[in-house]
């Protein structure tokens, strides 16, 4: 594999293969999807729309396919859209700051490990609420601009077992809350952020062969991974 600066989009492409193995470099994402999945509402109608932004591989598809939703995911790289569209979803190509889609055309928003891979992040939720309908939930998560949260994701998540593969992120993109709250409130989101983390006995299992996937647990603290719950005013 090509030596590649941090947080290059290539590497995605380069990891393509790995988008379902639930043992391999996107591990954790596997069970970030199933966390996210758990704050989405069932869809009202057969005719509901998920958004699914960074989609990657579509690891939400499964997820999106029980809550009734038609799933359209968003992304930059060709390589992961053809896995995501072999999972049920409608790939469309294009960036997660000038999303090719109509305004008010999602139900819900789902934005998860993009913000702290942009160096716009308000710009990224600003196309959030602009494709969210009012009323419709946004679901995200990401990664903490604090001392700990860059030292545990990557100089010690990245040696771990179905932590990122290194050089995924550049922590100088890391996520300002305080300035993601204060944007959200601008933008009509009601948006409420909370600290994730991996089971600790789960982990284990999993490490093990003994558990197929990991759970994510609220905690107090948003300060390395946290969640973010809302919905557009």
């Amino acid at each position: 594999m090509t030596q590649l600066r941090p947080n290059d989009p290539a590497q995605y492409d380069d990891l393509a293969d790995q988008w379902w193995d639930a043992s391999g470099g996107f591990a954790a994402l596997h069970w970030l999807a199933t966390s996210r999945a758990e704050h989405i509402p069932p869809a009202r109608d057969p005719g509901a729309v998920l958004v699914d932004l960074a989609c990657g591989g579509g690891l939400m598809g499964p997820h999106v396919a029980r809550l009734g939703f038609r799933h359209v995911g968003v992304d930059l790289g060709l390589q992961g859209l053809r896995v995501a569209r072999e999972h049920g979803v409608l790939p469309v190509r294009g960036s997660v700051l000038a999303v090719p889609l109509a305004d008010g055309c999602a139900d819900v928003v789902v934005a998860g490990e993009i913000l702290e891979h942009v160096e716009d992040d308000v710009g990224v939720l600003a196309e959030c609420a602009r494709v969210l309908r009012p009323g419709g939930t946004l679901v995200l998560d990401s990664l903490a601009a604090t001392r700990i949260g860059r030292f545990l994701t990557t100089t010690v998540a990245e040696r771990l077992p179905g932590g990122p593969p290194p050089g995924i992120h550049d922590p100088a993109l890391y996520v300002d809350r305080a300035r993601l709250l204060a944007a959200a409130d601008d933008l009509g989101l009601e948006l409420r952020l909370v600290g994730l983390r991996p089971s600790f006995r789960d982990a284990v299992a999993w490490r093990l062969g003994r558990r197929q996937s990991v759970r994510m647990k609220p905690v107090r603290s948003t300060a390395v991974v946290f969640a973010g719950y809302g919905r557009r005013r």
